[in-house]
């Protein structure tokens, strides 16, 4: 007798049992000294099911074990597995015919198996989430999950009206991933899988962890998706990419929130789609002379609110702008273009949200147990479990898939400091040591070095950058070095400082020139990079235009000395969106930036400022050559506190190629400051903050000045320019 033991037909039918390929399909048996196959198939909404073998000419019907859908038919004295398609007829007289899914062999192989279980399977992204295949001349996708504690896992979607029971997995017991491939299914299926829990019997909905596509939110399910498709044609960036990354090339970074840098106002305010960013950005970002790009999250999150720093879909880029192929089109466009595409990336933690990675299996699977390392009570997120090698190499396989698959430059990692200590915004009693009893999270910290290695080592030329708020050293060290590896390092005290002088009255700023001399006490301590970025204007921190004190004019002239002062100092440079025009009101992620303000001349200057100086700093060596030495930078005079005054001089590698900053920080013009240089030479005027052509009152050195062999402050020659308000001046030796 085939049939099976009852119990496994009744947990089949109850969507309980564990080991559906066992069951279901074609499998030999033995009846004495003779070998038969049976094929066994589970078709709840059919009344009669037959065999149809690989001729199309034979078929077998089934007989109908259970009412509920179970058929099973033996073929005695067939010792073989054969091919075959599946054909039912419902109540109402339709037929259709299909591959059973249980008729195929699992795919995955065991050396796959071994590497994800080890958390060393870097390309784990081909292996997990859903894939178009063809399997036995058979096109279809198959789908895998890793969810080791899970009762069940089958997979539903419309094709299967959302049923769990009649798609469940296979199990790879020691590795915890359950399978399937489903034939005849293609791109643009909708899906997710359907997780039972051992504990309470629980059944819940989960999103692909690895999907490549989402619906668009608030819609939840995953979109079968083939990335493998796009043509690229960016072969003389990638080739050159190492060139434009460097530590001594000139990178200045345009920071953008895609959703609201622009929209179409004649269009209900919709979103552009990427095709339409990639024209209207790239455009705008070449003619503004920025050289990177840098992306708030593009991938997958259900809150608008926040901003995609709570991810769902971590290989997914947002379907709010498009497909997969069309932000593989924008990245292609701004390589085409010459802009380099950063992506800021959220390790650090994830979301609640009932359909993504939070209590995945019915266990704390991605997740620490414990909430005291969990949870995050800031932001009201879960923390990544460092220690489990499945979920570090989820982590580093989706690092390495952007870098991939999309062609991105570099990382920016998100909130590195909430991953390095475990006591991070916690009271006392509220966070667990380390096996030293210490504060630093081992386990994160060889996470984000193991990262940096791969990056580095898999995609050279790639650049990662850290945003890390304290004082943990070496962070844009090599490993090797004992450093954490990144490439560059945000520096939040020159932000913090600096944005603190310069919200103060200028009367007073003679009490705080040491907010402004202090960052060259460890410029060159990281990789610096000077970021004004969304953090600095949202949350009541009001825009950076509005911070800047006393009236209209002076609040435009204070902004312009900022970004002059930004310019000089070393490091390389970032600003946020609109900081550019000068936005007059706090970013808000539901809404465009203020584009109608260029039709105002102040705007529009501060616009054209913005432009120039990354035009400047672009064409001058002196700027970003020695960037992260102190031979590239020398105080000419720093001690002017009380008339709030400073300069200094940008070298190159060249040491006849240098730059002179001069700048005033008091509303008072300063003519005549006499300044030491290092040479008896003509010094042209190549910026200076105050001009006409950029809103200020056209005070300058008309031209240039001539200094002479006459000593001052240690230098072998000097001169007297003229200091306009609330300005910077920059000088170039002409020989």
């Amino acid at each position: 007798m085939s049939t099976p033991p009852t119990s496994d037909i009744d947990l089949l039918i109850q969507g309980d049992l564990a080991d559906p390929f066992g069951l279901l399909g074609i499998h030999e048996i033995e009846s004495g000294e003779s070998k038969s196959v049976v094929v066994r198939a589970f078709v709840p909404e059919a009344e009669q099911v037959s065999v149809v073998e690989a001729d199309g000419s034979t078929r077998h019907d089934m007989r109908k074990v259970r009412d509920a859908g179970f058929f099973e038919v033996t073929f005695p004295d067939r010792p073989n597995r054969f091919p075959y398609r599946l054909r039912a007829t419902n109540a109402f007289g339709d037929s259709w015919e299909f591959h059973d899914p249980y008729g195929f062999p699992p795919l995955l192989s065991d050396y796959d198996l071994h590497l994800l279980n080890e958390g060393t399977h870097y390309r784990n992204y081909e292996k997990l989430g859903s894939h178009v295949r063809i399997v036995d001349g058979v096109r279809g996708v198959h789908f895998a999950v890793w969810a080791p504690n899970a009762k069940r896992v089958s997979l539903i979607g419309d094709f299967n009206q959302w049923n769990g029971r009649r798609h469940p997995m296979f199990f790879h017991s020691g590795a915890g991933v359950w399978e399937i491939f489903v034939p005849a299914l293609r791109e643009e299926t909708l899906y997710k899988f359907e997780i039972k829990w051992r504990r309470f019997g629980l059944v819940v909905q989960k999103t692909d962890p690895y999907a490549f596509y989402f619906e668009r939110r608030p819609k939840t399910a995953a979109i079968v998706y083939d990335i493998n498709k796009y043509h690229w044609r960016d072969e003389d960036w990638m080739n050159e990419r190492k060139d434009k990354n460097a530590l001594d090339a000139p990178i200045s970074i345009y920071e953008v929130h895609l959703a609201s840098w622009m929209r179409a106002p004649e269009e209900g305010s919709r979103y552009l789609n990427y095709r339409e960013l990639a024209h209207n950005l790239v455009e705008y970002v070449k003619q503004m002379g920025y050289t990177h790009i840098e992306l708030l999250p593009v991938t997958e999150h259900p809150y608008d609110g926040s901003w995609g720093y709570q991810t769902i879909g971590y290989f997914a880029p947002t379907s709010r702008h498009g497909e997969p192929d069309d932000f593989m089109y924008f990245v292609d466009y701004c390589h085409r273009n010459g802009v380099g595409v950063l992506l800021d990336w959220v390790p650090a933690h994830f979301p609640k949200d009932g359909h993504g990675l939070a209590y995945f299996d019915g266990t704390h699977l991605y997740e620490h147990a414990d909430p005291r390392k969990g949870e995050h009570q800031d932001w009201g997120t879960l923390i990544f479990n460092y220690e489990r090698n499945q979920v570090r190499n989820y982590l580093l396989g989706n690092a390495l898939f952007w870098l991939e698959k999309y062609h991105i430059d570099g990382m920016r990692v998100d909130a590195v400091a909430s991953m390095l200590y475990l006591d991070y915004s916690r009271k006392e009693g509220r966070w667990v040591p380390n096996k030293y009893g210490g504060r630093e999270n081992l386990e994160a910290v060889d996470f984000v070095k193991k990262f940096n290695e791969l990056v580095h080592e898999q995609h050279p030329g790639a650049i990662t950058f850290a945003e890390e708020s304290t004082s943990w050293p070496l962070v844009s060290r090599p490993v090797a070095d004992g450093g954490l590896g990144f490439d560059f390092k945000w520096n939040m005290g020159w932000m913090n400082d600096t944005l603190k002088y310069f919200q103060t009255d200028p009367l007073y700023r003679k009490y705080h020139q040491g907010k402004l001399t202090f960052s060259l006490m460890y410029a060159f301590s990281e990789n610096f990079v000077l970021p004004l970025s969304h953090d600095e204007v949202v949350h009541g921190k009001r825009s950076l235009l509005d911070k800047m004190p006393g009236d209209v004019w002076q609040k435009f002239a204070n902004l312009r000395a900022l970004y002059g002062y930004m310019c000089g100092h070393p490091g390389k440079k970032l600003l946020f969106m609109g900081g550019e025009f000068g936005q007059w009101i706090e970013w808000n992620h539901q809404r465009s930036l203020d584009w109608h303000l260029l039709d105002y001349d102040t705007h529009r200057q501060l616009h054209d400022y913005s432009r120039d100086l990354n035009t400047l700093y672009s064409s001058e060596p002196s700027l970003y050559e020695v960037d992260f030495d102190s031979a590239g930078f020398q105080w000419l005079d720093f001690r002017d506190a009380e008339g709030s005054t400073i300069a200094f001089m940008r070298k190159a590698r060249d040491e006849h190629d240098y730059l002179i900053f001069a700048l005033n920080f008091t509303p008072v013009p300063r003519p005549g400051y006499r300044l030491g240089v290092p040479e008896e030479v003509f010094y042209k005027e190549v910026m200076n903050s105050d001009s006409s052509a950029y809103g200020g009152s056209n005070m300058g050195n008309q031209g240039g000045v001539t200094s002479k062999a006459e000593e001052w402050a240690g230098w072998p020659c000097s001169m007297h320019i003229t200091l306009p308000p609330l300005a910077v001046v920059v000088l170039k030796p002409q020989r």
